[in-house]
This record gives structure tokens, C-alpha cells and sequence, in this order.
């Protein structure tokens, strides 16, 4: 599989369950996945089951409907650029963002190494905070 179609996979699934199933397999075991400064869960993630604890699991229970729709991507050697929006609600609030993003990802050996997160992060922290 070339490295486009890898990460295609990790958004293009029939369902969560597949793209989480598909993103699971796609990561090296020590896969460094950063999530932006000034989003809620920023930081470095390193392997899969801190990366489910620490973004994925907060994710599914501190928003509704949360998704991200990805407009294109641009792929060049071993980086894969997909960008697109985030949308949802944030529980505790009831306030909904719609941010823009961009998610970098670096492959070696048909594995993702690196995954650095670029977001909008004031649209995001405008949901969270409670005026």
C-alpha cells in the first residue's frame, strides 16, 4: 500500500470502528503523535494505547457528534498532508466549533512515525469555555 492510500485509510473507513481499526494498524509501535499547543488534549503521545487514552477516548466522551471531514490531501515522499474541519459540540458547554485542521503524517516502512496536529485552536477553546 503507498503511503497515500495508508493514511486514506484512516479516514475513509465505513465507519469509526474501521478508520480506529485501520489507524491502529497503520502506527509503529513508538509513533510520536502530537496534538497542537492550545488545543484541549496538546501534548506528545507516544504509541497507540497512550494516543487512544489521551485523545481518543476524551474525544468520543467530551463532545457530540464530534467529527472531522477532510477536504484533500497532498502526499510527497514519506509525508502525507490531510487537511479539512472539525465540528461538534462541546458537552459541558453546548457550545458547537467548526475549526479548520491540518494533520501531518510521516511513514517508514509502510508505518506512520509522526503525526503533528495543526488546528484553530481559539474556534476550538471558544467551545470549552464556559463564559
Amino acid at each position: 500500500m503507498d503511503n497515500l492510500s495508508l493514511i486514506k485509510s484512516t479516514y475513509e473507513g465505513a465507519n469509526s470502528q474501521e478508520n480506529a481499526r485501520n489507524t491502529a494498524a497503520a502506527l509503529a509501535d513508538d509513533v510520536r503523535w502530537t496534538e497542537a499547543a492550545g488545543f484541549p488534549y496538546a501534548g506528545t503521545y507516544v504509541g497507540f494505547d497512550a494516543i487512544v487514552e489521551n485523545v481518543f477516548k476524551r474525544l468520543a466522551t467530551e463532545w457530540e457528534g464530534f467529527q472531522l471531514k477532510i477536504q484533500d490531501y497532498v502526499a510527497q515522499g514519506d509525508k502525507v498532508f490531510a487537511y479539512g474541519n472539525y465540528s461538534g459540540i462541546y458537552k459541558a458547554t453546548g457550545r458547537p466549533m467548526n475549526a479548520r485542521v491540518a494533520h501531518l503524517w510521516t511513514i517508514a516502512n509502510g508505518k506512520v512515525t509522526h503525526f503533528e496536529q495543526f488546528v484553530d485552536s481559539h474556534i476550538v477553546q471558544r467551545a470549552i469555555v464556559d463564559k
